[in-house]
């Protein structure tokens, strides 16, 4: 764990030192070096990750030895050569870098690129330009399996052998290949590169030392790809059979001030914790709604933060994940944290989360809060990952084609808290399938959760805010009639399971026999 700390604290301060000088660089087109001295002695890396993300135009950077994942990731028109090999996900995100490794590169080379172009000059692993929207990877050796897998635009050529399933799930681009190709998958043809193709693409390339042969071969979509069933699983109740109940307390006045406050991101460290007025995070696709010229501007919904795919305000979480991340190095500058989505991104060891994070948080400020969301099917793996990555916040989406109920997962999210998230400063909460009421909130809260995330009932901005002013009065009302003077003090004293189901799954005190059902005193 030590060396991890290192390897990451290395990389924050190789990052924070180029951040400066990257804009006075490419005004005076001098190129950045990492891994010499200042007397220009070599002085190779080892294993630093998540370097150089977010490269203007013009910035030229040249860096020597072994780096890490996701190297020079989300670009935005600079230049980026490595004197060595690369891990996975380099130039990931890429919107016009031009990138090269002079040696070999890892997985997911490429992923999600939308502009640019990335040379590698000594093989690379699995994925290769997977999801890839537009520009070109040239590769000069081996590929490994899935050679443009789910691409939609953009062309991948390769001067060597490449894996099984090439092009599988591809929609549009094309795959290039000078040397073996398995059969491709069902959706992708195989088919001879056409003299105007060979013409155009020795010209793209641009390189007296490197052309493609006229025996090369070309992978396309033939536009019947199978199309996979995306409906989603819905969870299989809600949270109507859970009851409120008040303990010992009295009940308040009805004009008691109730406080609904949740504040995430309250490291140990110096950072900017971000407040929630009221304990949820709404989640918008599009955050420009909410930035909207209004008559009547609602206090609440300026004040309360959301989550957002695109155009977050400044106390806004970005969520993170394979649709937004090509353009997230313009986002990520602007927001008030963000929320990396493993439900709708690849796989990652802990070398890539590392790598991952260090390139999103040099882009959006490390004293801003970050933290992950998965399925409930996964919340062990969720939780052990948010603690080892010292998140500020995880968050368990019920609705991950499971069908675990939210009574299920309360004790499933109890359990894995406590096991793993005891002694951090992580904050839990839960993503839920629909809009939640004021009921909602105050039950998820009294299950121990710090807030939750849903879906809002509508896009329009005046409904919004009804929607947040109504959770405000009626959590209030709820809170004052349970002799409650903050939402931090409500606990699972005041939950009731109200049929016996409902009691079974959830763990809760069944109403009327008030007290647990005895299975769950069973060893």
């Amino acid at each position: 764990m030590a060396d991890t700390l290192d390897v990451v604290a290395r990389s924050f301060n190789i990052n924070n030192k180029l951040g400066p000088k990257l804009e006075a660089a490419a005004e005076q087109n001098a190129i950045l070096r990492i891994g010499w001295t200042n007397a220009g002695d070599p002085v190779p890396k080892n294993g630093e990750l998540g370097l150089c993300p977010g490269i203007p135009k013009g910035a030229k950077i040249r860096a020597l030895g072994t780096l890490g994942s996701w190297t020079a990731a989300f670009g935005k028109g600079g230049s980026f050569t490595i004197q060595g090999d690369s891990g996975s996900f380099l130039g990931a995100a890429n919107n016009g870098n031009n990138i090269t490794c002079e040696r070999s590169a890892g997985n997911y080379a490429g992923f999600c690129m939308n502009e640019g172009k990335i040379s590698i000059l000594d093989g690379c692993g699995d994925d290769l330009g997977s999801f890839m929207n537009g520009g070109l990877i040239i590769v000069r050796g081996n590929a490994g399996m899935r050679v443009g897998g789910g691409m939609s635009g953009g062309i991948i050529v390769v001067d060597g052998d490449i894996g099984n399933d090439p092009g599988a799930g591809m929609t549009g681009g094309k795959i290039i290949v000078n040397g073996r190709c398995p059969n491709p998958p069902e959706g992708v043809v195989l088919r001879p590169i056409t003299e105007d193709e060979l013409s155009q693409l020795n010209k793209q390339i641009d390189d007296d030392n490197f052309q493609i042969p006229n025996d090369s071969i070309c992978l396309e979509s033939n536009g019947l790809s199978p199309v996979a069933d995306n409906r989603k699983i819905v969870s299989a109740g809600d949270l109507s059979m859970i009851g409120l109940v008040p303990t010992s307390a009295q009940r308040n006045m009805p004009y008691a001030t109730c406080d609904t406050v949740a504040l995430l991101g309250e490291r140990a460290e110096s950072n900017t914790p971000i407040a929630l007025p009221l304990p949820i995070i709404p989640y918008l696709a599009d955050g420009s709604v909410l930035s909207e010229k209004q008559k009547d501007i609602s206090k609440l919904l300026e004040k309360q933060p959301f989550m957002v795919s695109n155009n977050p305000r400044i106390i806004d979480f970005l969520n993170v994940e394979i649709t937004n991340l090509a353009h997230a190095s313009y986002a990520l500058e602007e927001c008030g944290g963000a929320v990396v989505d493993m439900l709708n991104m690849p796989s990652m060891n802990a070398e890539e989360l590392d790598g991952l994070l260090v390139a999103i948080r040099s882009l959006l400020g490390q004293e801003k809060p970050f933290g992950f969301s998965d399925g409930v099917g996964r919340i062990e793996s969720l939780h052990a990952s948010a603690a080892y990555h010292n998140a500020d916040l995880v968050i368990c989406t019920i609705e991950d084609q499971t069908g675990i109920s939210e009574a299920a997962s309360l004790p499933l999210i109890g359990r894995s808290s406590k096991a793993n998230l005891a002694n951090t400063y992580t904050d839990s909460g839960i993503a839920i399938g629909f809009s939640a009421n004021a009921e909602d909130v105050a039950k998820l809260c009294a299950a121990g959760l710090k807030f939750i995330a849903c879906t809002t009932p509508t896009e329009d901005y005046n409904q919004i805010a009804d929607w947040l002013s109504d959770i405000h009065i009626k959590l209030s009302s709820i809170l004052q009639r349970l002799g409650i003077e903050s939402i931090d003090t409500l606990s699972r004293q005041n939950l009731r399971a109200l049929d016996y189901e409902t009691a079974a799954v959830s763990g809760l005190r069944l109403s009327g026999y008030e007290r647990p059902l005895p299975h769950w005193f069973a060893r």
